[in-house]
């Protein structure tokens, strides 16, 4: 049986530096050294080994669907979605009901909102 851990996610971005200031100032990820390539792909570090790499495609049709996203989970999700307003970033509930949060089935409670491309973001309390 072979085992798999999460490494990174990658996005094709319009605008790399404007995806980079994005990223840090929503989520204060670390810019780290690009290791595979002398590319223009700019790394972020995500914590605990993970990354997003943003790769510049600047004439590239970029294509997003709610349903197509990646979330991230946070002890303090109250206090995030009060940043976000500080921040003056829209989200909404999956319903896309604007500044509401949805709490699941399950309990957990979470926002949806979009990077400077449009690619969807979920924040949620299941940590």
């Amino acid at each position: 049986m072979h085992t798999f851990s999460f490494n990174h996610i990658a996005l094709s971005v319009k605008d790399v530096d404007a995806s980079v200031a994005f990223y840090q100032k929503v989520f204060q990820f670390e810019e780290i050294p690009n290791t595979a390539s002398d590319s223009k792909t700019r790394w972020l570090s995500m914590g605990e080994n993970k990354q997003l790499h943003l790769i510049p495609r600047p004439n590239a049709d970029i294509k997003t669907n709610k349903a197509v996203h990646f979330a991230l989970a946070t002890v303090d999700f109250i206090g995030f979605v009060k940043f976000l307003k500080a921040l003056e970033i829209p989200y909404s509930d999956w319903r896309g009901t604007p500044t509401k949060d949805y709490v699941r089935k399950d309990g957990i409670q979470q926002v949806y909102f979009q990077d400077p491309n449009g690619y969807w973001i979920e924040v949620n309390d299941d940590v």
